[in-house]
């Protein structure tokens, strides 16, 4: 409370100003960025940046399913409740459709709507301290509409997708671009053939398995930085991003030199064991390591965090949502105002109970508990 207070009287005091003064001032707040330093990220201090946060899921299938571009509200207060975590990133998973306003999806809820309402979004976030990772999701290939997953970006829309969101998001030095969510190419192998189709797509002359043209990682790259866009970009691996064993052997270039590795790391993966992570994670090296999605028991989040904070790698937990059994809200009769209830989480990827951030039980606590421990750990040390 004493700190809030502080806080106004510096803002009053700064409205007191003369419009000059008052100018200076706001120049000298940080502006919130983030970009890659040798394997770590920094921020615009030179700082090192860990990033620890929680995937927002439902912008890639409430467009197209008709009924929303959310799921659930992403006005300031449900930010704020991110943030009062101690959260400093959300991760924005998205469908190609809905942002380029093709094949089908309502307009309601795509095309100019779904990209005015990311905006939005990312923008609340920036202005909240968090740092936004923006993330393509869900494609297909044509005039099919995109409804699910697909082994790699396709050559039809994810290049314009990219175009597009790169164009939108160069100016955001807090904006983030992860290419392709959990690529699994040539029948989900973890081969040469699947790490040179990853890299260079149809293209290649590899993608034997897949069924239309396939857009790999360096046309991705490239595309993002014919628009100027020199944002860090997020390139997960094979398996569904939960390989990285070649990672280095294939990165694509980049004349920006803002590339990291990302990994998703589950209880039911290939990598479950801290012999394993320190074996293989650590060992991309030249580039930070950004776990971008991770879960879902309590046992699993705690010993996964503890290790990367070791290691200094990024993650976000999966995920802040409520589903099957949370309850969003409640209101009281006398006041208007919003009471405390019983909320269940009959889903155990639901980190929360509400969009207040009342965690569930299970991984949630624990994971709320853990950053607020690293917070107050950082608070001590200066």
């Amino acid at each position: 409370m004493t700190r809030y207070v502080t806080f106004c009287v510096i803002l009053a005091m700064i409205a007191t100003l003369s419009p000059g003064v008052a100018a200076a001032v706001a120049e000298s707040t940080p502006v919130l960025s983030i970009s890659v330093h040798g394997n770590h990220l920094v921020n615009g201090s030179g700082q090192k940046v860990q990033l620890r946060g929680v995937n927002r899921d439902g912008t890639e299938y409430a467009c197209v399913q008709g009924w929303g571009i959310f799921d659930g509200p992403s006005d300031a207060a449900s930010v704020k409740a991110i943030a009062s975590w101690h959260a400093n990133a959300v991760r924005i998973p998205m469908n190609e459709d809905c942002w380029l306003g093709i094949n089908g999806v309502d307009s309601q809820y795509g095309g100019a709507a779904y990209q005015t309402a990311i905006e939005n979004y990312v923008s609340l976030l920036n202005k909240h301290g968090l740092y936004a990772i923006l993330d393509l999701a869900v494609v297909d290939p044509g005039t099919t509409e995109a409804t699910g997953e697909q082994p790699m970006p396709d050559e039809d829309h994810s290049p314009a997708f990219w175009t597009s969101v790169a164009t939108a998001f160069k100016d955001d030095p807090a904006a983030l671009f992860d290419l392709y969510n959990e690529p699994y190419p040539e029948d989900n192998s973890d081969t040469p053939a699947a790490w040179e189709c990853w890299e260079m797509g149809s293209a290649g002359g590899t993608c034997t398995d897949e069924s239309y043209q396939v857009a790999g990682m360096q046309e991705l790259v490239d595309t993002v930085r014919q628009t100027g866009a020199t944002n860090v970009i997020m390139l997960g691996g094979i398996g569904y991003a939960s390989v990285l064993d070649d990672w280095s052997a294939y990165a694509p270039s980049d004349p920006s030199g803002q590339l990291t590795a990302s990994f998703h790391n589950y209880t039911y993966g290939g990598c479950t064991t801290s012999t394993c992570w320190s074996t293989n994670l650590t060992d991309i090296g030249k580039v930070p390591l950004i776990t971008d999605e991770f879960g879902v028991t309590a046992s699993y989040t705690k010993s996964y965090a503890k290790w990367a904070d070791s290691a200094g790698v990024s993650y976000l937990a999966w995920t802040w949502d409520v589903w099957q059994g949370g309850c969003e809200s409640s209101s009281s009769s006398a006041g208007g105002g919003t009471t405390a209830v019983a909320c269940t989480c009959e889903n155990d990827e639901s980190l929360i109970s509400n969009y207040d951030g009342a965690p569930c039980a299970g991984h949630g606590v624990v994971y709320k508990k853990h950053l607020e421990a690293v917070y107050e750990q950082a608070s001590r040390a200066g």
